[in-house]
């Protein structure tokens, strides 16, 4: 057992790093809630929550900057340094591709939203909340089975959202004819996809986590 493993029976866990934790992932959830929102209002009303997403996005960065600083002036940390890092780092990939997803639509003025478009940002959504779920189940490292669950539905969102993509691609290239548009669609709907692949690289993290305290 390493040093750091004995130290944190007997330190307070949540004065930190559980508050940040929990703070990223509840704003993540905060931001994929928006723009599956946005995607299902007319063009002209969109900008207001793009800017929303805009605010969402910075403070995910803060809270991640924040969290690194915190691991810098901490020697005792509620489990693995290298997890806190990859567990902070890959919810804030998460938002970053969410975000990617609202500039471009944007920038590209993607008046038409697809169904494809909405059902991706619907995975999303539900594989953030059970992102949230798990990672507030991190206080109390004996609910493991809490965490795999929601793990696992992560992982399905993440089978189901290339199925959507694939399929939505496929349409995109048989029956549109403009290109600009083929690229526009083709790049809202790639960086909405990756989204959901980074919320699997959080359900990883959070299952080594799992591993490691089970």
């Amino acid at each position: 057992m390493s040093i750091n493993s004995i130290f944190q029976f007997f330190v307070p866990k949540d004065k930190k790093f559980f508050p940040l934790f929990e703070e990223a992932s509840s704003n993540l959830v905060q931001l994929a809630s928006i723009l599956h929102e946005a995607v299902n209002l007319p063009l002209k009303e969109r900008d207001e929550l793009f800017l929303k997403i805009d605010e969402l996005e910075q403070k995910g960065e803060d809270i991640t900057r924040l969290t690194n600083l915190e691991l810098s002036r901490n020697f005792i940390t509620p489990f693995d340094r290298e997890d806190i890092h990859s567990l902070i780092t890959s919810i804030d990939r998460v938002a970053d591709n969410l975000h990617g997803a609202s500039s471009r639509m944007r920038l590209y003025q993607v008046a038409k939203i697809t169904k494809s478009i909405r059902k991706l940002t619907e995975i999303n959504l539900e594989a953030c909340q059970n992102i949230d779920s798990a990672v507030k189940e991190l206080r109390d490292l004996k609910k493991m089975k809490k965490i795999t669950d929601a793990c696992s539905r992560i992982n399905k969102l993440e089978a189901k959202s290339d199925s959507v993509y694939d399929k939505a691609v496929a349409d995109l290239f048989e029956n549109e004819t403009d290109v600009k548009n083929i690229i526009k669609y083709k790049e809202v709907l790639s960086v909405l996809e990756t989204a959901t692949d980074k919320c699997k690289v959080v359900a990883s993290v959070l299952e080594s986590i799992s591993v490691k305290h089970s």
